[in-house]
């Protein structure tokens, strides 16, 4: 079994963290609502992360609700010293499962203690501002308002520190006009590509990049062009995605999720696996990127 330390490490607020995390949103129930399928197997996959080396894990009160951050409670508290959790507010969960903005202060107030208590913590270490302008990807608009009412609880020694989700350029660049940002969370795969010069940049000003459906999301990832080049290389089409994305930039942070501790290897083998160049280039033309 490789090594999750092969993954390499970056900064992430106040920690050096490994490259490959673990992402908790999957085991909550269908649609991230409700409570798990298994609950003793969800213990024991969060259990399972960490004696492997994780030590960055991601969540949101908005999972279940409150499904994820008590299972990550039940399961790790206390919780050592170097594992990082990081949270998201900014959204609710409507009674028919439905993503809702949650924006206002008190909303986005109740969120951070709500965090706070079904996770066990007297301070978050990170939490990501997720931004709810358009429910399936980052739109455009100021988001002044509801970063500075986090960023008055970051000042009353609620939040370590502050990251954006599901944001544009120009979000980023206003969001760090108010505080210190230290991480971003959008969508970005293999396939998924349109923030190839954010990542960039970010990783030049020592930002992290936390990919959102690193593997696709709710529909996994399906090329023939991937399951060939993982065929070859005899590894799983998921493996692969998340070898490329590691090697795609070293500021990049991977989350990618599962209730299995099957695919929880799985996932944790990816570290191992070194993709050649020519590789490399013919995945990159699953998006369109550098095809004649």
């Amino acid at each position: 079994m490789p090594n999750i330390d092969q993954s390499g490490s970056f900064t992430l607020g106040d920690h050096s963290v490994k490259r490959l995390g673990y992402g908790a949103m999957q085991l909550a129930g269908p649609g991230v609502f409700g409570p798990p399928k298994d609950h003793e197997t969800a213990l024991a996959v969060l259990r399972a992360a960490v004696a492997a080396g994780v030590d960055h894990i991601d969540t949101s009160d908005f999972y279940g609700p409150h499904v994820t951050n008590r299972l990550i409670r039940e399961a790790l508290h206390p919780y050592r010293d170097d594992l990082v959790i990081v949270t998201k507010i900014g959204a609710r969960r409507g009674t028919d499962a439905s993503w809702l903005p949650a924006f206002s202060r008190e909303e986005l107030t109740q969120a951070v203690h709500d965090n706070l208590r079904n996770l066990g913590l007297d301070v978050l270490d990170i939490v990501n501002l997720r931004i709810m302008l358009d429910v399936h990807g980052p739109a455009e608009g100021s988001i002044e308002a509801p970063l500075t009412i986090l960023a008055d609880l970051q000042r009353q020694g609620l939040v370590r520190h502050i990251g954006l989700s599901n944001v544009t350029a120009k979000q980023i660049v206003e969001g760090r006009g108010i505080t210190e940002i230290v991480c971003v969370q959008n969508q970005y795969n293999l396939a998924h590509r349109a923030d190839d010069a954010l990542i960039d940049e970010l990783a030049r000003d020592g930002i992290a990049y936390v990919p959102f459906f690193p593997l696709g999301g709710f529909t996994p990832l399906q090329s023939s062009t991937l399951s060939d080049v993982a065929a070859r290389l005899k590894a799983t089409p998921m493996q692969v995605a998340l070898a490329w994305l590691l090697q795609r930039a070293p500021n990049i942070l991977l989350i990618p999720g599962t209730s299995s501790l099957e695919h929880l290897q799985q996932n944790l083998a990816a570290v191992g696996l070194v993709l050649p160049k020519n590789e490399i280039a013919e995945l990159d033309r699953i998006a369109g990127v550098g095809a004649a």
